[in-house]
């Protein structure tokens, strides 16, 4: 038996940014800004804490920090999913009990990074944080990063438990992610993770999606994720093109992070530069930036009009 109801868990996802202010701390109040920017542009929620949150680069101090300030702003109109993973367990069950107190819709995690460890380590790792609260449980797959390729079985295996509701899947196989499916069984939430296959993953499964290049073109996700609801494939095709050229687009900066990040500060949402390692960009970039978020407001004003 699921936890709750999961349609209520359905749905786009911004995997939202750092905010820091100009010396490189979290800034509460720049939080607040960056997660009031998403309110009523057809979200189901956000992903607080991420790859794209910075979440391995912060404190566990700062990465509460955010949280708080992110529910502060939006609780009740926007879902807060909260990724707690870190590398040591006891770190990880902190986060997921703060998350709980402070009111976050579910939590979520990736196995730990660095250490090849075992599939009973990596499920150790994550049954901890699902006994340590009552909220629903989101495993996050991303073997790119954290070396560990995900099982069919092991989904199967945690999503026998009522806590355990789905599965980021950001893995670059949709046949992967039609597994976790299968294996989850049709009460199991799948979400693809892949910002350029967002389609395709949807096509094999997928319920809804998480990304970070849905921060600065939200309204693009949601009108795609509309028109493959409404059996318009030919058309999401051409818009997942069109998202597909922001992203190559994207891409050719020192950080895709740093890239947003800036696109965001020319809308008037100052969220600092990203945390080093992650490069900020140049002072070359700035035009060029600057026609890419011109771009993508027009992207939005002529998808919002069909």
């Amino acid at each position: 038996m699921m936890m709750g109801n999961i349609e209520t868990f359905e749905g786009i996802y911004v995997a939202m940014y750092s905010a820091y202010d100009d010396k490189g701390e979290v800034d509460a109040e720049r939080v607040k800004q960056l997660a009031r920017y998403y309110v009523g542009k057809g979200l189901r929620g956000l992903y607080v804490g991420g790859s794209s949150g910075e979440g391995m680069l912060q404190t566990a101090e700062e990465r509460k920090l955010v949280l708080e300030a992110v529910l502060e702003e939006v609780r009740g109109e926007l879902k807060v999913i909260v990724h707690v993973g870190a590398n040591s367990t006891r770190e990880s069950v902190e986060l997921s009990r703060h998350a709980e107190l402070h009111g976050a819709d579910a939590i979520s995690a990736v196995p730990a990074i660095y250490y090849r460890l075992s599939e009973a380590a990596v499920e150790n790792h994550w049954q901890q944080m699902i006994d340590s609260s009552r909220l629903p449980f989101i495993i996050y797959n991303i073997p790119q990063t954290t070396g560990f390729q995900l099982s069919p079985k092991l989904v199967q295996k945690l999503a026998a438990q009522p806590k355990v509701i789905g599965v980021k899947m950001s893995g670059e196989s949709t046949f992967d992610l039609q597994q976790y499916k299968v294996a989850g069984g049709d009460d199991f939430l799948v979400f693809n993770g892949p910002d350029e296959q967002f389609l395709a993953g949807r096509i094999m499964g997928a319920d809804g999606g998480i990304g970070g290049t849905y921060g600065i073109m939200p309204e693009l996700f949601c009108k795609l994720n509309e028109w493959y609801e409404a059996n318009r494939v030919a058309e999401a095709q051409e818009l997942q093109y069109e998202i597909n050229a922001v992203i190559k687009r994207l891409l050719t900066y020192p950080s895709l992070y740093g890239a947003a990040k800036y696109m965001l500060s020319l809308r008037g949402v100052e969220t600092g530069e990203p945390r080093l390692p992650l490069l900020p960009v140049r002072e070359e970039n700035h035009a060029s930036l600057a026609a890419l978020n011109d771009h993508i407001i027009a992207l939005v004003a002529q998808y919002s009009a069909r």
